[in-house]
């Protein structure tokens, strides 16, 4: 986490600072140097960009697909079940609302990679199939997966990290994601195991505090697809073949960075459009009303999917190995074969968005 020395512009109160310049020192290994942290650059200061939310459609478009859902939300009839506790369906409306109300809020920038120097996306690839690996090994929930990652990708978009520190990055936001949401999270002794001592016991815990105020404490604000996925997953009276082929399929979207642009609420629908397409299945109204997308709006993200299945060597990549497990229902292996017996379909007319 060669986290370079922040802007002149904002000052704090060394008195008020939970992170002193010498701590920042010690953490990155850095002796007699001007420069210790770096504000990554704003992207409307690195040129023309494409948009940062997904997807970018045209307004007609846009119009028609709200007007679509809108139709839906009125017509439809959805039966409240009393005694499902899980989602309580009293209160549901009003959660779901709130969470869209705070998903902008927790989004990176989507091309934040545009402002560093040693770090690619191939490599932040590699970070998340391993934070992948070392989650399921410690059998952490799925929120803390997710909001490890978001964690990274949110500390990136405003710390500039070198490569010998990208993994302190990633197994301090599972450290930070796992006090947050597990019930017994692993000790910071396990955390320094992870990573086979190569960092230790001090540097994580002094990267617990720059990357917790880098984000202003923002952790608990992120709600990861599956909130979205559970209340989807209404409209197939929870069809566990659909539910877990979704959940595998919006795992693969963690490693592909085209979906820093796509709120959770959307990898949700994607995730579970793609899943139901998969399978066979339709996107009719009871999707559209939970989900609050039309299949249209929802195409591209399936292609995007479909490519990513299809990259030379993906079945390595730990995701796929985790769900070829029969636990799993070998999701990973029937959603390549798939793809690979269908690239050549439904590609044309699809309106590809900006990458």
């Amino acid at each position: 986490m060669d986290v370079e020395e922040e802007v002149e512009g904002s000052e704090v109160d060394p008195e008020l600072s939970l992170i002193n310049e010498k701590e920042v020192e010690d953490m990155v290994g850095v002796q007699d140097t001007e420069v210790i942290e770096k504000e990554v650059p704003q992207a409307e200061t690195l040129g023309a960009k494409s948009p940062r939310m997904w997807p970018d459609v045209d307004t007609e478009r846009a119009m028609r697909h709200y007007k679509e859902v809108a139709e839906v939300q009125q017509t439809y009839q959805d039966d409240v079940d009393l005694f499902d506790t899980t989602m309580v369906s009293e209160y549901s409306d009003e959660i779901f609302k709130y969470m869209t109300e705070l998903e902008e809020d927790v989004m990176p920038n989507p091309d934040y990679m545009d402002g560093q120097n040693e770090v690619t996306w191939a490599m932040r690839q590699t970070l998340v199939d391993w934070l992948l690996q070392v989650h399921l090994r410690w059998h952490m929930l799925p929120e803390t997966l997710w909001i490890a990652i978001n964690i990274v990708d949110r500390f990136l978009t405003r710390r500039v990290v070198s490569l010998v520190k990208l993994q302190l990055v990633g197994v301090t936001a599972m450290f930070i994601a796992a006090k947050y949401e597990e019930i017994l999270a692993p000790s910071v002794d396990e955390f320094v195991f992870m990573t086979e001592s190569g960092y230790t016991k001090e540097e994580i815990l002094k990267g617990e505090r720059i990357v917790l105020q880098t984000l202003d404490f923002k952790v608990s604000q992120y709600c990861s697809p599956y909130s979205w996925m559970r209340k989807i997953s209404k409209a197939d009276d929870y069809d566990i073949q659909t539910r877990t082929l979704g959940k595998f399929l919006a795992e693969v979207t963690l490693l592909d960075y085209r979906f820093l642009r796509c709120k959770p609420s959307l990898i949700a629908a994607v995730a579970m459009y793609s899943a139901r397409k998969m399978l066979g299945g339709d996107w009719n109204e009871s999707f559209v009303y939970q989900s609050g997308f039309v299949a249209e709006h929802l195409e591209t993200g399936h292609q995007w999917i479909c490519e990513k299945l299809l990259e030379d060597n993906f079945a390595q990549q730990y995701v796929c190995q985790k769900y070829a497990h029969k636990k799993f229902l070998k999701a990973s292996l029937f959603a390549i074969e798939w793809a690979r017996n269908n690239s050549s379909q439904g590609q044309e007319d699809v309106p590809m968005l900006k990458k």
